[in-house]
């Protein structure tokens, strides 16, 4: 589609080849006059855009509506109406990126405690200590079980686990202080499951960086340290948790080329699962191309319901995330169908195993990159 004045010359200014008519029959080029006006620039830039963008439309919703008709026409020779395959995954690809991926920031409340319970920390120390004493003092006089064990269960989660896990190390070396002070004196067999309890979480706490896992490992007697196994383990799982936004930001990030790399062995799983049918690599994975494009465009549409006018576990995300994936099974059942001319029966079953094979690739490579992120990370 130009639009402009044509040239008398007969001669391509491109490439130097006779022209007969308006376009160049060596290389396509329209033999329109270099001089132009503004508003030909203009006129000329918005039909080739229009144009353009006629074929994306033309190519979009069959792809979308019909499953494995555009592959079938394609590879059949019908290719001026649609856009080939591989530049319209990449600007898929790209506009995915740009509307799907977005960075999760962990928001971290510095200085700002959440009261769970009204009652201070000595209070809760004491009606822990108190009611272990009232079951002991029931328990030979006939009370009930459920009764003693639901005291217990209240004092503890008057001191819950979730508001320890909030407190600063030097707070909870304080509450922990205490409550080993309170039990020498008691022996209460609840609180001693509370210390026990809380010691966990104060050590991960301490074990925040690795040089202080260190630190607290010289502290213990020695057939309490950790071996050189453990160590080398406990180093990984601290340096995961410190780059872990990191980690995953960057695991995201490279999602697309994950799915671009992976494409060429879901290809090769269709063509193994339908290899009567006697085609080449290349239709195969002409197919996976087109497919893996569809599911782009749905995330594309899908995605920003769910991150900015929901929230992700909201009701409605469930729903849509739910939807997604029906129309992926529908649209990947009825493309094969299709495409390859199977039954229904052998279909359904041509289609767990490629999944289920794919699902085991495309976790293998996920462990492969977070790996290397990790390297490069550290």
């Amino acid at each position: 589609m130009s639009t402009g004045k044509y040239r008398k010359e007969h001669n391509c200014l491109n490439c130097g080849e006779h022209v007969e008519k308006h376009f160049c029959s060596n290389c396509g080029q329209p033999n329109l006059e270099l001089k132009e006006s503004f508003w030909g620039f203009i006129s000329h830039s918005i039909s080739h855009y229009f144009h353009v963008d006629n074929k994306f439309l033309y190519t979009l919703i069959p792809l979308l509506t019909k499953p494995g008709q555009v592959t079938l026409d394609y590879l059949s020779g019908k290719r001026a109406r649609y856009i080939n395959p591989i530049s319209m995954y990449i600007f898929v690809s790209i506009v995915y990126f740009l509307i799907v991926y977005s960075p999760k920031q962990k928001h971290k409340d510095d200085g700002q405690e959440k009261e769970v319970t009204s009652l201070s920390k000595a209070e809760q120390i004491k009606l822990i200590d108190s009611l272990d004493r009232v079951s002991k003092t029931l328990a030979p006089k006939g009370a009930s079980a459920i009764v003693i064990k639901k005291a217990t269960s209240v004092a503890q989660d008057l001191l819950s686990k979730r508001e320890f896990e909030t407190m600063t190390f030097a707070e909870q070396t304080k509450v922990l202080s205490s409550l080993k002070k309170q039990n020498n004196a008691s022996q209460s067999d609840s609180l001693t499951d509370v210390i026990a309890d809380y010691s966990v979480i104060h050590d991960d706490r301490n074990d925040s960086t690795y040089a202080a896992y260190l630190a607290r490992q010289k502290n213990l007697p020695l057939f309490q340290r950790d071996n050189w196994f453990e160590r080398m383990i406990k180093k990984r799982a601290i340096t995961f948790g410190e780059k872990s936004e990191v980690i995953d930001q960057t695991l995201e990030h490279n999602r697309p080329k994950q799915y671009f790399l992976l494409m060429p062995l879901l290809a090769w799983l269709i063509m193994i699962n339908f290899r009567k049918n006697h085609i080449y690599y290349l239709d195969h994975l002409i197919f996976t191309i087109h497919g893996m494009t569809v599911f782009f465009i749905v995330k594309i549409l899908t995605q920003p319901f769910i991150t900015h006018i929901f929230g992700e576990n909201s009701f409605m995300s469930i729903i849509i995330g739910l939807a997604v994936v029906i129309f992926i099974l529908w649209y990947m059942y009825k493309a094969l169908r299709i495409f390859y001319q199977r039954t229904k029966a052998r279909t359904y079953a041509k289609i767990f195993t490629i999944l289920f094979l794919f699902a085991i690739a495309f976790k293998i490579s996920e462990v492969i990159m977070i790996n290397l992120i990790y390297f490069v990370a550290v």
